[in-house]
């Protein structure tokens, strides 16, 4: 019975104690009641810790689809974390891209142009894949899971101290009221001594919840530190791309004069107005090609780089004609504009760019890339 007692009286001073508070915050927002207020560096602390978990929440977010933009895998990795289980390992959709290029070259032939390259470029891409999964899993460890254990760790010992500094300031402010209230000596005493109670307690858990709050700077250390990390992470992550795609562009330069007239191509290659001069230097010339002796008054070591298509003259015999495989746009005078499916009259110059020929239309004239033409016998 003694122990029934016990509880039932705890029972009912909770209630109690939950009242007060109802009603003291009932009375606040109706404006009938006092409210002791923080300082104003205490104001401060406060704002800047729920500016923190704001941003840090976004970071978090929107890092995550930056690094999964599958909500559906989101979905499954969060769970499989709550769950303390390991995530099963994912194909990139760069891995997966090269597995059907792997497959696609199989089936139409690895020994020809297409399924060549269809080999290198899926090579390649399973290399980024890699590259990627890298970069996800260095940037999960040093970034969202230091982020994460701020929200799930500091942030929610933060949140329950200010919830009981709110309610110890609730009972302060309702012994407060309860002094004013008092008329009898006795009633009066007793209300003071509560009063020096409370507010003990209040001042003790503010200056709980004040330490954790200057906690704050330290976790922007700890955020700052995590985001260069982060951004080495990502760095070294596109350094490994560029890397990849420089070598895949050097491998496919060395084949370039295999897919010259080739009718099957279905898309425009890019423009090579400037090719880089290690590219040039790979590429070979392509021997069917006739190539013009000399240039009027200009030795030929140098040809290329002071051509002037309009003081060219073409060889008296040799000449090829070229069906344009797509609309080119002249970068300045020396190229020539090309139009799809029009013929014209090509050939080549002593120390060219093997990736480039003069092109005759009637009485026009100039430099155009040998990608975009189909040569003729």
């Amino acid at each position: 019975m003694g122990a029934m007692d016990f509880n039932v009286k705890k029972l009912a001073s909770d209630a109690g104690v939950f009242f007060s508070r109802a009603m003291q915050f009932t009375e606040e927002k109706l404006g009938q009641a006092e409210k002791t207020e923080l300082d104003a560096h205490f104001e401060n602390l406060l704002a800047r810790a729920d500016s923190t978990k704001n941003w840090t929440e976004k970071i978090l977010r929107q890092t995550e689809v930056l690094l999964q933009p599958n909500p559906s895998a989101r979905v499954e990795e969060f769970l499989y974390e709550k769950l303390d289980r390991k995530v099963p390992s994912r194909v990139t959709n760069g891995e997966l891209l090269a597995q059907y290029m792997t497959e696609a070259a199989n089936d139409f032939g690895p020994g020809t142009p297409y399924g060549k390259t269809l080999i290198k470029v899926g090579e390649t891409q399973r290399r980024l894949g890699a590259a990627e999964r890298d970069f996800i899993h260095s940037a999960s460890i040093n970034f969202l899971t230091p982020l994460r254990n701020f929200l799930e760790g500091d942030w929610r010992t933060i949140s329950k101290e200010r919830r009981i500094l709110q309610n110890r300031r609730l009972d302060l402010d309702a012994c407060k009221a309860r002094l004013k209230k008092a008329k009898a000596a006795e009633a009066k005493a007793a209300a003071e001594h509560e009063l020096r109670l409370t507010q003990t307690e209040f001042d003790r858990q503010a200056e709980v919840t004040r330490l954790l709050l200057e906690g704050i700077s330290s976790t922007h250390v700890n955020h700052l530190r995590c985001l260069h990390e982060f951004v080495e992470s990502q760095t070294n992550y596109y350094a490994q791309c560029y890397q990849y795609m420089l070598d895949l562009q050097k491998q496919l330069g060395r084949f370039s004069g295999t897919f010259v007239g080739n009718a099957e191509s279905t898309s425009p290659p890019p423009a090579a107005a400037s090719p880089p001069a290690v590219a040039a230097a790979s590429l070979p010339a392509v021997p069917t090609i006739p190539v013009v002796p000399t240039i009027v008054g200009v030795p030929s070591t140098v040809a290329e780089s002071v051509l002037n298509p309009n003081e060219v003259k073409p060889p008296a015999s040799g000449t090829r004609k070229a069906r344009v495989l797509y609309d080119y746009e002249a970068a300045d005078s020396t190229e020539l504009a090309l139009l799809a499916d029009e013929m014209i009259t090509v050939y080549s110059l002593p120390g060219m760019d093997p990736d480039w020929l003069i092109g005759e239309r009637g009485n026009q004239k100039g430099k155009v890339p040998v990608t975009y033409l189909e040569l003729l016998s």
